[in-house]
């Protein structure tokens, strides 16, 4: 299996080699050659594997640089009852009629993002022993992301970790999560900004091709392969859990702000796997809803990001959805860029919506979207709450509230679960009247001693302060 950019640019590099590298030397984002096909023998095969198992066979058609047995010791040890808090590492749980949730919550943050990031943590320790090197992640987080990072990295002797996250934006639990881990490989960066200031500091470090040579520059976001394919997994494991035979097609619905869980639907459904529809669920922070109804993708600037109850999808650049683009526009990898760079570099928007291809969003790739508000947010807390017997988190319940409106009779509806209600307190307590329970391990995080530093939107700042940090290592 060899990659490509979605820029254009012409090596053809290697998962391990992706894995290190985080975006291409282009700016545009890797994604397979082809993706691989899975029929209905081998789908067969995989619906009884525990899922460890179903990783090793999902990502070893990706990785085949990775020795077989290397990667399958790598994927035993990662989803483990222990870690995951259960033999099904996944939980599938019927809501209502019709409506089906993955647990994908039940790791070490309580958040979707364990998913993949503890194999991240676990690949990247791997490939850097195999070479004998080092390697410096910066990376970005509206919420979950950077706790995942943190705490599947720390104390990782080849591995430092520089994660911005936009100062005040986060509830007191992720902040807490993150800022009170005091491992001298994790440096926690507030930005005076939104995400998406965090999100371009990244991409403008990531495309410092000097800066990321010289400091072994990695990336752990979304824009990383590696982590993206680790989501593709849990699509098939819920698949299975829910359609009675693989004749039987379902709907996702999955909350999404950087477009990357639902991207990962997206490989599952190309390789093969029974989805009738996506549907993206965004909060009041629409731009992709907007898209997947209209054509257009209209940026919003600092100002115009909403600062929300589900706060881990503020986000109005949504990075993955470069590598969607990509396939709908017949990986025509100069279009792509001249969509993602040029347009948005002069009008901070796209139009799509008079062209044939925009339908195929709908009609080829099973696309489809709706929004939710905070009042909708509340409302479906507390009906899942009083009518299920579930209490559900904010970003969840979006989707929820969005499933409800797109759901059909005859066709199964998941819902990704994105994180547990602890993570999101003071949205419960106005939801339900009362505290979500917490997991013994997590309290009192809040009183926690805090390291983080605060410093501007600056990419230049911050890269000071990434080699003022690593010189200090050194000396």
């Amino acid at each position: 299996m060899r990659y490509i950019s979605t820029r254009g640019h012409q090596d053809r590099n290697t998962f391990c080699e992706i894995l290190l590298e985080g975006l291409a030397p282009d700016g545009g984002l890797y994604v397979p050659e082809i993706y691989p096909q899975v029929d209905a023998a081998t789908l067969d095969r995989w619906r009884g594997l525990p899922y460890a198992q179903l990783a090793f066979e999902i990502i070893s058609l990706y990785a085949d640089d990775i020795p077989l047995d290397d990667l399958k010791s790598i994927c035993a040890r990662t989803y483990t009852p222990e870690v995951f808090g259960s033999d099904a590492i996944v939980p599938v749980r019927a809501l209502s009629p019709g409506v089906h949730i993955a647990g994908l919550s039940n790791g070490p943050t309580l958040a979707f993002k364990d998913m993949a990031m503890q194999l991240l943590g676990n690949l990247l320790d791997y490939e850097l022993a195999r070479r004998g090197e080092e390697l410096n992640i910066v990376g970005a987080t509206s919420g979950d992301t950077g706790s995942a990072a943190e705490y599947a990295m720390r104390g990782k002797r080849r591995i430092r970790v520089f994660m911005m996250s936009p100062h005040g934006r986060m509830s007191a639990f992720q902040q807490a999560q993150m800022f009170s881990l005091h491992d001298d490989n994790i440096h926690n960066i507030a930005v005076d900004g939104v995400f998406d200031d965090c999100q371009d500091i990244v991409k403008v470090i990531s495309g410092d091709a000097e800066f990321k040579r010289n400091h072994r520059i990695g990336a752990v976001n979304s824009i990383n392969w590696a982590r993206l394919v680790a989501q593709v997994v849990y699509y098939f494991w819920a698949y299975f859990r829910v359609a009675p035979d693989n004749g039987t097609s379902v709907d996702f619905t999955v909350p999404s702000g950087n477009f990357g869980n639902v991207c990962a639907g997206h490989v599952a459904r190309m390789m093969g796997l029974p989805i009738s529809r996506l549907v993206v669920a965004t909060n009041e922070n629409d731009v992709l809803d907007e898209f997947f109804r209209t054509g257009l993708y209209r940026v919003r600037g600092r100002d115009d990001t909403l600062e929300t109850s589900s706060p881990s999808m503020d986000i109005s650049k949504a990075s993955n959805l470069e590598r969607f683009l990509f396939d709908l526009l017949g990986r025509d990898a100069g279009r792509t860029g001249s969509l993602m760079v040029d347009h948005l570099r002069q009008h901070s928007a796209f139009d799509l919506g008079d062209d044939t291809v925009f339908a195929q969003a709908a009609d080829r790739y099973g696309f489809q979207s709706g929004r939710s508000t905070h009042a909708d947010r509340l409302a479906t807390i507390r009906e899942c709450w009083q009518r299920y017997d579930t209490l559900i988190d904010p970003h969840t319940a979006d989707a929820v509230k969005v499933a409800g409106a797109r759901a059909e009779p005859q066709t199964p509806m998941i819902v990704l679960e994105t994180a547990l209600p602890v993570k999101f307190a003071a949205t419960i307590e106005e939801a339900v009247g009362q505290v979500a329970p917490r997991p013994a391990r997590f309290e009192g995080i809040e009183q926690l001693p805090k390291r983080f530093a605060v410093l501007p939107a600056d990419p230049a700042v911050i890269r000071a302060f990434i080699a003022e940090k690593l010189l200090a290592r050194v000396c």
